[in-house]
């Protein structure tokens, strides 16, 4: 049985690729410390998809206790699983949360990545590595692009990126939030490692990540969090834009097949923009409609005219290179089919 190394594996992407090749036979070692709790309250725990793991995988899989800032800790764990693979998704994932905990932030996103990276390298310089990296490490220079408002949402003007936003995007002259610039290094360190060491590694530049186990606050996951003040008839805040702000949403078991053809194939020092494309993209003011339509609840919301730092006016992202390079995958799950899970999900929970 072959071993893999999951970090983050409670949260969204964590947990649904450590089901993903628990399901393919591979023993999955996991590690998490709840730091999301931390990070985000008691609305950011992750223990119970944890336990969820334990309790459905069973002998599949084997939860590590540990925080990736313990440079020793992190050595001394690949040293003992000897993984064939590592997919680290763990993450602060928030801009608003990384001004307010800097030296957190940087600590966990950077230098996390920096050691696992090194261990990595220290036992195997084989072993293929998958980073979950951010669209944001392209800052607010998506905004340049020019755009045109229509009724909903804001489009492209230029047709150069009908298809969006390719890997070959500049990262530079832009802002980024604290959070955006951390997890650029950490993006950097793992394509250095790829281009320098000739390890397999890539950085995945994450659109909207979403599906029914993510544990969505207001501050990160905003599909899941919408679904969630709309069963509850919470309101819900828009910063800017006029609510017509666009992001492209893909649903984690695509992220997670995608991370199958990598590590069944892998090259080194690649970066590929996984996102929904833009069949799955939607603005919020569309995704009020979508939620509204699978619950029958119209969606209360207020909104203000300062925009996040670091938002996006429009962020699709382009596929072609992740299906030039890997044909065989493509979305599977629409947004629609997405939006249904998470709304099935929440009212299972809450029955």
């Amino acid at each position: 049985m072959k071993n893999i190394l999951v970090t983050g594996s409670s949260g969204l992407i964590g947990s649904e690729v450590v089901s993903y090749f628990a399901a393919k036979g591979w023993l999955v070692h996991g590690v998490d410390n709840n730091q999301r709790a931390v990070f985000f309250g008691p609305q950011g725990d992750t223990r119970a998809h944890q336990h969820r793991l334990s309790t459905r995988l069973g002998g599949s899989f084997q939860h590590h206790e540990l925080d990736i800032r313990d440079r020793q800790g992190v050595l001394e764990l690949l040293q003992a699983v000897k993984p064939a693979a590592i997919v680290h998704t763990a993450a602060q994932p928030s801009h608003d949360r990384a001004a307010a905990i800097p030296f957190e932030d940087f600590d966990t996103n950077a230098v996390g990545t920096l050691n696992l990276l090194e261990a990595a390298r220290r036992v195997s310089t084989d072993v293929p590595f998958v980073h979950m990296s951010t669209n944001k490490v392209y800052g607010d220079r998506p905004n340049t692009i020019p755009l045109v408002e229509q009724a909903t949402r804001w489009e492209y003007a230029d047709k150069a990126f009908r298809n969006g936003i390719g890997e070959d995007f500049s990262i530079d002259q832009s802002v980024h939030s604290l959070f955006g610039s951390s997890k650029v290094a950490a993006d950097v360190m793992v394509q250095e490692y790829g281009k320098y060491f000739g390890m397999p590694t890539c950085c995945l530049r994450g659109g909207c990540l979403t599906g029914p186990n993510h544990a969505g606050v207001e501050l990160h996951g905003f599909l899941s969090y919408l679904v969630q003040c709309n069963l509850h008839s919470r309101e819900y805040t828009v910063f800017g834009y006029k609510g017509k702000q666009v992001r492209d949403n893909i649903h984690a078991y695509d992220v997670a097949r995608f991370i199958d053809a990598f590590i069944e194939k892998p090259r080194s020092g690649q970066v590929y923009n996984i996102g929904g494309g833009r069949a799955n993209s939607c603005s919020i003011l569309e995704a009020f409609t979508m939620v509204e339509k699978h619950t029958g609840i119209p969606q209360v919301f207020n909104y203000q005219d300062t925009n996040r730092v670091g938002d996006h006016i429009c962020y699709i992202s382009n596929l072609e290179k992740m299906r030039t390079h890997y044909p065989t995958w493509d979305i599977s799950i629409s947004l629609d089919e997405t939006i249904r899970q998470i709304v099935h999900n929440y009212r299972a929970i809450s029955a």
